[in-house]
């Protein structure tokens, strides 16, 4: 095995490995640093259950100098092959004690600073949910969109597996952690520029591409649409579409980095499971190759 040691760290990010499929579960056994000072960020949907979850964030956390985990969707499931069934705010706190049982960064505790190259900058694990403000056409309501999308048959499992309990709506508890999390980002130096990670993008433009576009009503909210600008983010690290590459918007860089489904990753030409460099930042140049 070739040593790591005296190489300089380097800040990456993955997400979505679902490791409930065994090829995905084989891609995190094959994960590695390329330095012992490397961090790695996980932007949501490890697993469905808090048994794989904690064995994929426990095995990366062994050898990363520090991994920073953000909830997806499925993470918040209280799904029918899982024991553990907490629902909502309490699903999440359990995770969240979890992460702290295995020295994995969550979105409740201090976000640390990255000092390595390209830095410093904060990196913030953000956790904000949607509120449907992500409409399809012609749709001036969620009511109205979920119609919409019931009648086409593209329709989030959120919608039978993802409880807000105590809150009386997944929008509802969007709006808490929108304004919470604001809060904080609001409190952070002024001359320090931030990553932020969440599971979903924090503006709309990356669910463009998406084959079914009323999807994307389950991909973030419109309240976030200028945090890019409002924080001094270099780089936005997000999941959740399954289709991993670089947008640049208002000249900041958004990076998808899901690994997705066998399915899915089968058909690209790339090296699944790749991990993504978010710092020091690669030249467009370096992203178009």
């Amino acid at each position: 095995m070739t040593s790591t040691a005296g190489r300089p760290g380097q800040l990456w990010a993955i997400s979505d490995l679902h490791i409930g499929y065994a090829e995905n579960r084989a891609l995190v056994e094959t994960m590695r640093p390329e330095s012992d000072d490397d961090w790695l960020l996980v932007a949501g949907d490890v697993a469905e259950t808090v048994s794989d979850i904690r064995w994929a964030l426990g095995t990366l956390a062994d050898r990363f100098r520090r991994v920073v985990w953000v909830p997806g969707n499925h993470e918040l499931w209280t799904h029918p092959k899982d024991p553990v069934t907490l629902r909502g705010v309490a699903r999440y706190e359990h995770l969240v004690e979890m992460c702290r049982e295995l020295g994995v960064t969550t979105p409740e505790d201090p976000y640390p600073v990255w000092d390595g190259a390209g830095g410093p900058a904060v990196v913030a694990p953000l956790f904000l949910l949607y509120d449907y403000s992500f409409l399809p056409a012609g749709c001036a309501t969620k009511d109205e969109g979920l119609a919409y999308a019931h009648g086409t048959g593209v329709v989030c499992n959120d919608e039978f597996l993802l409880h807000p309990d105590p809150h009386p709506s997944r929008e509802a508890w969007c709006r808490a952690r929108v304004a919470e999390t604001e809060r904080r980002l609001a409190a952070l130096p002024a001359e320090l520029p931030t990553v932020l990670v969440n599971h979903y993008p924090l503006d709309r433009h990356p669910t463009d591409v998406l084959w079914y576009p009323e999807f994307a009503m389950w991909c973030g909210t419109r309240l976030t649409a200028d945090w890019h600008r409002r924080f001094r983010v270099e780089t936005m690290v997000y999941g959740h579409l399954h289709i991993p590459r670089t947008t640049w918007h208002e000249d900041v860089r958004f990076e998808e980095v899901s690994v997705g489904y066998p399915r899915e990753w089968r058909k690209r030409s790339g090296q699944p499971g790749r991990l993504r460099r978010i710092l020091p930042s690669p030249s467009r140049e370096e992203v178009a190759r």
